[in-house]
């Protein structure tokens, strides 16, 4: 076993490791089942970058298949198991997997995506657990592939490789970036890297609750926090009842949520939330999207002051972080830079503007990385203004004591959910419509979701209609159901001007007036 779970299993001989819906694991079982991983991944050719997909819904199989792989030396890439299998098989092949977990949930994608992806002819074995089709080429049951690996210690002088991450791409493809150094513990070996690892902030802490999708990286968080002797409780799917019913029975201390987890567990009547102790909470970290105010004093009202907000983005990591104690006195800011990150508020000519002045949002990278796109050296260069100053596509403004407030958005990038959707997938799609002249996506307000994706569309002929089901549909055949818009407005025109540009700053605003 690695050290950490041979030390574990030693001194916690009858502790659960992991907890999913179907299976639990003590350290022992987790120790052997990545040492199988790691040491499947290090005999087997995964290409130059070493890339690994994980198709897989949340399950104590997709944070072992991460881990392991990592011990292994390979890079996984997370895909949000709500993918399309084409929209997979983009993935696959951008990132040069060579090898793809899935669950039950994701296997019949999977095999599509494989098979599409391989048309370029390279190959992809699939490894997937739960029910399957049999004596398909190239797939193995997850129980077999296992037992076929090493069971010994695998090398710990291998390097370790850095998640590649998928966000919706703004002109319809996702772009690849690898979890930044903010993030990712480095080390040049992989026993520099589990040393690293312990300085978390999440490792002081006892079992740790999984409550988001493992495709993001907060929720990923659990996986990494085995190597540092934490427990995980892994839920398949967000519940709110489920989660207090979790928190409460497995006495968690830690999470990663966003305000939609808040919003549906305030929403739950007050003899279900007197059913359940919460107090083993100790620190959730929320992310995602700006919390509505009234919810997050809702909740430090309820669960205490535990909260710590990491604002920023896949492609940087955290840049502001704010604690409970220090939201109380500046609600609703998402806190001051962290470093390596300093801000700045510029105006349209890109001059900083003073305190208290609203303005577009950059921040500067000290180590000068900025936002990097690894295969994309393009949109690399277009996502930074300077070497290292980039921005997350928003509008607010710093206060006097160096507090970051956002107000509004200058890119065209919806939060859903915590989930980023790029408007310009749907748009693209809608377009196709042979009843759509042109359309435009913008975010409006959700009271549950923060916001959702609405079409404005102007038709070819006004006097015969499709049905905005119909859109909505159309839509949803030919992309995931979470880039597709919520609802359709008909309208005379989007507001082009003469460069064919839409300022969808003016579309959204009616709306958020009108919520104000």
């Amino acid at each position: 076993m690695p050290a950490f779970a041979s030390e574990l299993a030693r001194d916690r001989p009858d502790e659960i490791a992991i907890r999913d819906a179907n299976r639990t694991l003590t350290w022992a079982e987790v120790g052997d089942v990545l040492n199988r991983v790691a040491n499947n991944a290090l005999r087997v050719d995964l290409g130059t970058h070493r890339r690994v997909a994980v198709f897989a819904e949340n399950a104590a199989e997709t944070a072992l298949s991460h881990l392991g792989c990592l011990l292994g030396g390979a890079s996984t890439v997370p895909v949000n198991f709500h993918l399309t299998a084409e929209e997979t098989a983009y993935i696959l092949g951008d990132s040069d997997a060579r090898l793809l977990f899935a669950g039950p949930d994701t296997f019949e994608r999977a095999v599509e995506a494989v098979e599409i992806a391989g048309r370029n002819g390279t190959t992809i074995d699939i490894v997937a657990w739960g029910t399957m089709r049999d004596n398909l080429p190239g797939i193995r049951r997850w129980d077999d592939w296992l037992a076929g690996g090493d069971p010994s210690d695998p090398p710990t002088d291998t390097r370790p490789r850095a998640n590649l991450l998928y966000t919706s791409g703004t002109t319809g493809r996702p772009k690849g970036t690898e979890l930044p150094p903010t993030m990712f513990a480095g080390g040049a070996t992989i026993a520099e890297h589990l040393e690293a690892m312990k300085s978390n902030r999440f490792a002081a802490f006892g079992t740790h609750l999984v409550v988001g999708p493992m495709y993001h990286t907060g929720p990923l968080t659990g996986m990494r926090l085995l190597v540092c002797g934490v427990p995980m409780v892994i839920l398949a799917r967000f519940d709110a009842e489920g989660t207090l019913r979790a928190i409460h029975e497995y006495r968690t201390e830690s999470a990663v949520m966003v305000p939609t987890h808040f919003v549906r567990l305030l929403a739950l009547s007050e003899s279900i939330k007197d059913r359940y102790d919460v107090s083993s909470m100790k620190l959730v970290a929320h992310t995602g999207a700006s919390c509505p105010v009234d919810v997050k004093r809702a909740m430090i009202d309820w669960w205490g002051p535990i909260f710590t907000d990491a604002y920023g983005a896949t492609e940087v990591g955290t840049t502001c972080q704010i604690t409970s104690q220090e939201w109380l006195d500046h609600p609703g800011s998402v806190g001051r830079p962290i470093p390596p990150f300093s801000v700045r508020v510029l105006d349209d000519e890109n001059h900083e503007v003073p305190a208290g002045t609203e303005g577009r949002l950059f921040f500067v990278d000290s180590t000068g990385r900025g936002v990097i796109y690894p295969n994309d050296p393009d949109k690399t260069r277009a996502a930074n203004i300077e070497p290292g100053v980039f921005t997350l596509g928003e509008i607010g403004y710093v206060d006097d004591e160096g507090y970051v407030y956002i107000t509004d958005r200058f890119s065209d990038m919806v939060v859903s959910g915590g989930v980023n959707i790029y408007p310009a997938e749907a748009e693209q799609v809608l377009v196709q419509h042979p009843s759509v002249l042109d359309v435009a996506c913008i975010g409006v307000p959700h009271s549950e979701m923060g916001e959702e994706l609405k079409a404005l569309v102007v038709l070819r002929d006004p006097l015969s209609p499709p049905g905005s089901d119909e859109l909505v549909n159309f839509c949803r055949e030919r992309l995931s159901h979470f880039k597709c818009p919520r609802s359709v407005e008909f309208v005379d025109d989007v507001g082009r001007n003469s460069m064919g540009k839409i300022n969808k700053r003016n579309l959204r605003r009616p709306y958020w007036e009108e919520n104000s």
